[in-house]
C-alpha cells in the first residue's frame, strides 16, 4: 500500500510544475543580457559610470526592462539601433519608474525624460538617435548629466 504523504507529495511535484510552466514566458525572470561600462561626461566635466545591459535585438528591444522589480542607481540598459531614427518607447508591463536617454550617433545626450511604470503613453525622442539609455529615474539629474553631455560608448 502506498503511503498517503508520497502521493501527497507527488501531486504537489505535479501541480506545482504545470503551475510554473503556466506563467507567460514574458512574466518570468528575464535573464540579464550582455553588460559594458559606458561613462558619460556630466556638464562639470566629471566622468560618471553606469553599468548597462546591451539591447541590441528587436527581442532585447521589445522585452528592455520589462517586469524587472527594481534596478540599482548606476545600472541601465543601452538599447542601440543600426541607424538613426526617431524612437519611441513606452512603459507596459515595466514596474520601475525610468528616465531615458536620448543619445546622437556621436554620443551627445539630445534630450532626457522621465517615464512613469506601466504606462502606455508614448515617450519619443525629438529627433532621430542612434541609441537609448533607461537608468533609474532621477539618476541622470542626480549624476549632473543633461543634454548635451557626452557619453563615451
Amino acid at each position: 500500500m502506498i503511503d498517503s504523504r508520497i502521493i501527497s507529495l507527488f501531486f504537489t511535484t505535479v501541480l506545482s510544475f504545470l503551475f510554473i510552466n503556466c506563467i507567460p514566458a514574458e512574466q518570468k525572470a528575464q535573464p540579464r543580457l550582455e553588460t559594458k561600462k559606458i561613462v558619460i561626461v556630466n556638464q562639470v566635466g566629471h566622468d560618471v559610470e553606469i553599468n548597462v545591459e546591451l539591447a541590441r535585438t528587436d527581442e532585447e528591444h521589445r522585452m528592455g526592462l520589462m517586469f524587472r522589480k527594481k534596478l540599482d542607481d548606476g545600472d541601465g540598459m543601452l538599447f542601440i539601433y543600426g541607424r538613426d531614427q526617431i524612437l519611441s518607447f513606452w512603459m507596459k508591463n515595466t514596474l520601475i519608474p525610468l528616465s531615458i536617454a536620448f543619445i546622437s550617433y556621436n554620443g551627445i545626450i539630445t534630450e532626457i525624460l522621465d517615464m512613469q511604470p506601466q504606462s502606455l503613453r508614448p515617450v519619443r525622442s525629438s529627433r532621430s538617435v542612434r541609441y537609448a539609455l533607461e537608468a533609474p529615474q532621477g539618476w541622470f539629474e542626480r549624476m549632473g548629466i543633461v543634454s548635451g553631455c557626452a557619453a563615451q560608448m
